[in-house]
């Protein structure tokens, strides 16, 4: 059986409609659809236990996604298992898909779905800034800024040796090469972005602090790994993975679509802001504040 684990942290205003998505399909059997309320100070467990029997619905004191993502673990009942943030939308026959992919191949550990950005309503600079984002190779090749994971139990037991980290998805991801993951674009999911600047610099800054941090675990890691050349490394770390853009692959897009330059612009001014915001929090190795985006969770 397919499990769904969905960490939510006062998701009540959107959680709906990814549930919703998800049990449209009444006439194959269900996932096992397990909500993680973290935390929650608003209707978040209500919205979701509204939904029916299909959705069990846990509730933890502690505001942590890492914590949600583990109790999750201990109700889910199968697999493949699906990780999936509160806040996309992904529908049950997108979910086949993953999961039949990752059934196709035993080379496979790790799958996520294509990425929809509808960016009508956003501001002209968070059109452009996508625009550019989009067309990265390694936003493309990369499991991570789809909000859905979906895993084999081998697959699992590579997640479950993370550490807590705010870049949990880049780190899931880069957890696997890239002959054991593949993003399926028959599958889709529809990431809502910011809708203003000041919210897509913030999303900015929390990625930049996170990639921080990872980078950091992967330094430390690399310093704890055996000296020895001839020493195997371990399968869940290859050697320094990075999903960082550099200058190179903005000219090679630059290259192959010369339009996009107005685009590349705005990317570099909100890199070079997310670089400035996050001095203080990577000084202080404050990996845990969350800059939330409200503005993607407007109806």
């Amino acid at each position: 059986m397919t499990s769904i684990v969905i960490p939510a942290h006062n998701e009540g205003r959107v959680i709906g409609r990814l549930l919703d998505a998800l049990l449209a399909d009444a006439s194959a059997p269900g996932p096992d659809i397990v909500v993680v309320c973290n935390g929650c100070t608003d209707d978040t467990a209500e919205v979701a236990a509204a939904r029916g029997p299909r959705v069990r619905v846990v509730e933890i004191p502690t505001p942590s996604k890492h914590t949600a993502l583990r109790v999750g673990d201990e109700h889910a009942r199968g697999y493949p298992r699906l990780y999936v943030d509160a806040d996309v939308v992904v529908g049950a026959a997108d979910v086949r898909a993953l999961t039949g992919a990752l059934a196709g191949s035993p080379d496979l550990l790790a799958a996520a779905p294509g990425r929809d950005i509808p960016l009508t309503g956003c501001a002209w600079p968070v059109r452009a800034y996508y625009r550019v984002w989009q067309r990265l190779p390694a936003v493309r090749e990369g499991l991570f800024g789809r909000g859905v994971i979906a895993v084999t139990e081998p697959g699992h037991e590579r997640l479950a040796a993370l550490p807590p980290l705010m870049a949990d998805d880049l780190a899931a991801s880069l957890a696997f090469g890239p002959g054991e993951r593949l993003v399926v674009e028959a599958a889709r999911v529809v990431v809502h972005p910011p809708r203003t600047w000041s919210d897509l610099v913030r999303r900015r800054i929390r990625a930049a602090t996170s990639s921080a941090e990872y980078e950091r675990f992967q330094a430390s890691r690399r310093a704890d790994a055996p000296a020895s050349p001839s020493a195997p490394s371990a399968p869940s770390a290859p050697s320094a993975p990075s999903a960082r853009t550099g200058t190179a692959d903005l000219r090679a897009l630059l290259r192959a679509q010369p339009g996009l330059l107005p685009g590349a612009v705005v990317f570099v001014v909100a890199a070079l802001a997310a670089r400035r915001g996050s001095r203080k929090a990577i000084r202080d190795q404050d990996f845990s504040t969350w800059l939330r985006d409200e503005s993607s969770r407007q109806n």
